[in-house]
């Protein structure tokens, strides 16, 4: 995907529906392209790749059959079942 700021996205998180995090790709401590860069020096990376870079504030405890989605801007989002 091109033409995406990855330095202003809003990342969203939502436990069975329900909002439980939010925030934005300006607030990460190590940028996006830094990121990516020293991650490819170690291995290739492919597209459909996903970096798990942590996550905003708000973490709570899920259990065997919640859903939890994650939503960047402009990119998409990532169900997953707790199983």
């Amino acid at each position: 995907m091109t033409g995406i700021d990855p330095t202003n996205l809003r990342i969203a998180t939502t436990l069975n529906g329900k909002l439980v995090q939010e925030g934005n790709t300006n607030q990460m401590s190590l940028s996006i392209p830094f990121l990516i860069s020293w991650v490819s020096q170690v291995m290739t990376l492919e597209p459909g790749d996903v970096l798990a870079t942590g996550s905003p504030s708000g973490s709570c405890p899920m259990k065997s059959g919640d859903v939890v989605s994650v939503e960047v801007e402009n990119i998409g989002k990532l169900c997953n079942y707790v199983i």
